[in-house]
Order: C-alpha cells, then sequence, then structure tokens
C-alpha cells in the first residue's frame, strides 16, 4: 500500500492517517447534527461504509470472508456497536469535538478493568494506579459537581463504557470471525437501525449535507481500513498509541470548523488520559482487540 518497505512505519503511518480520516467522519457528523436526525444520520453513513467493505471485500477476491461463524458473537457485538455509535453521536451533537473525542478515550481504561472479571487477565497494582489516573483526567474534563459541569458530558463516557464491552465482545470473536466480517455486519445492524428510524421523520439534504454524508461516510470506511492495516503490520504496542494523535485532530478541526478552542480543564485533563492509555498499552503491553478503535462507532 505505501511505498515504505518497514512494516513497522507502514503500520505508524496507516494509523495516522486512519486517525484523521476517523476524526475528519466525527466532525463531519457533528456538522450533519444541526439539521438531521441522528438516525438519518446514522443511516447515510453505515450504509456508504457497508458498499465500501463490499468493494474492498469483491476486488481483493475474499467475499467468503463476510460469512458468519459466530451467530451469538456477530449480534452482541452488532448491538453494543449500535449502541455506542447512538451515544457517540448523540455526544457530538452537544459537546464541542475536541471534549468528545478526549473522554472517549477512557476506553482503553475501561477495557483495562473488565479485562480481569470478562477475560481472566490479572490487572497489577501498577496498571490500575494507571487506570486511576486517567479517570482523574476524565473526571478534571467532565468536573461533576462544579457549576460548569454538563450532563451531556456523560454521554461520551458511557459510550466508552459501551464501546469497551463490544471490543472485549471482539476480543472473543476475533479468533474465528474475519476483520472484514466484524465491520461488515455491525455496519449493517447500523444500517438497518438508521432505516427503522424513517417512520420517525427525516429531513431532505441539501447538497452541501449531500456532500458531507458522502464525505462522513467514506472516511469511515478509509478510516476504519487504515486502523486494521495498521495493526496486521505491526504490534499493537507500537501502533496504537499514534491514536492519540485523534485529540490534536480534532482540536484543529474543532477550531477550523466551529471556532472551538479546548478549554484549560481539557488541556489538564487529555494528557493525564493519554498518558494513562499509553502506559496500559505500551508498558502492560495489554494484548491487543483486533480491528479495536474504542473512541470509534464501530
Amino acid at each position: 500500500m505505501f511505498p515504505i518497505k518497514n512494516s513497522k512505519m507502514r503500520g505508524i503511518l496507516s494509523m495516522i492517517l486512519g486517525g484523521a480520516a476517523l476524526t475528519i467522519s466525527d466532525a463531519a457528523t457533528k456538522y450533519l447534527t444541526s439539521s438531521l436526525p441522528i438516525g438519518e444520520i446514522l443511516f447515510i453513513r453505515a450504509l456508504l461504509v457497508l458498499i465500501i467493505i463490499c468493494l474492498i471485500t469483491w476486488m481483493r477476491g475474499r467475499l467468503e470472508d463476510l460469512r458468519i461463524r459466530t451467530i451469538g458473537g456477530q449480534g452482541l457485538r452488532s448491538f453494543l456497536a449500535v449502541c455506542s455509535t447512538i451515544l457517540i453521536v448523540t455526544s457530538l451533537s452537544l459537546l464541542p469535538l475536541n471534549e468528545v473525542i478526549a473522554i472517549l478515550f477512557v476506553g482503553p481504561l475501561f477495557i483495562a478493568i473488565l479485562a480481569g472479571p470478562l477475560l481472566g487477565e490479572r490487572v497489577g497494582v501498577r496498571r490500575w494506579v494507571a487506570i486511576l489516573i486517567g479517570f482523574g483526567g476524565m473526571l478534571i474534563i467532565v468536573r461533576p459537581g462544579s457549576a460548569a459541569f454538563q450532563l451531556a458530558a456523560l454521554i461520551p463516557v458511557a459510550a466508552a463504557l459501551v464501546a469497551s464491552f463490544r471490543d472485549i465482545v471482539t476480543r472473543e470473536i476475533s479468533a474465528k470471525e474475519s476483520s472484514a466480517a466484524i465491520l461488515f455486519y455491525s455496519t449493517l445492524a447500523l444500517t438497518v437501525f438508521g432505516l427503522a428510524t424513517l417512520p420517525f421523520g427525516w429531513a431532505l439534504l441539501d447538497g452541501e449535507e449531500i456532500l458531507v454524508a458522502l464525505l462522513a461516510g467514506v472516511m469511515f470506511g478509509i478510516g476504519h481500513y487504515f486502523i486494521i492495516e495498521g495493526f496486521s503490520y505491526a504490534e499493537a504496542s507500537i501502533v496504537a498509541p499514534y491514536r492519540y494523535l485523534n485529540i490534536v485532530w480534532a482540536a484543529i478541526l474543532g477550531f477550523a470548523i466551529w471556532q472551538e478552542i479546548p478549554s484549560s480543564w481539557t488541556f489538564l485533563g487529555a494528557p493525564l488520559i493519554v498518558v494513562s492509555g499509553l502506559y496500559i498499552l505500551v508498558g502492560e503491553k495489554m494484548s491487543p482487540v483486533k480491528m479495536v478503535d474504542s473512541k470509534n462507532d464501530l
């Protein structure tokens, strides 16, 4: 894919490009929430991603990769993907882009906590310290109990928790299911859910909204493709830390489009979330979840 022979560098570049594409998709989705119902946005974006998945799989001659092998696991993951996506898009409609992205990165901390009771993984003292530091960073951003506290700030926290359960399920079924199948059926579930909201009222898209919707869907599909490729080129402990650049991309796009400036609380809390997440990913070398981006929808 890249004219680079070093697989680690290819993995890092893939992760950076994937993260940038997903953040562009998030920004486009946030833009659409000002004029379109959430269900309609989910349908349009998911349908475009579904088409991209089918085209890439067909061009590679790997349609058999879409065969479902664990119906229960795929069904549970798809349900969790739909729930987390609804929460994420709702968050984007109510909060600054940079704040949503920063809070969503507590996902790896939730996974570290859940890995013990659900996967039987041992969580050491140092990892618990990292988890507490990360949640401290999240609390600094959310500021519960303060006059500036918004109830809406709890929505991305809930999204990160639900996405963590989704990622745990992904880890369990990834031994039998291909990455293409996992992404395909979760996207199919989102498409069906979005279509089911049609009776509750959709809006006609104008030319600008059509272009933004296309951008959201295409960037979402491209983003996940590059992230999958990134994990295939190098170990998660090498490439996953570069996903935290999404916070930088979100700050840039938020300022460029909505003149959003990260609050001093976000500047204080986000680094704590990043440092704790990096320790869990790199320092403890936690086993990676296949094709997972806890910040993202699928």
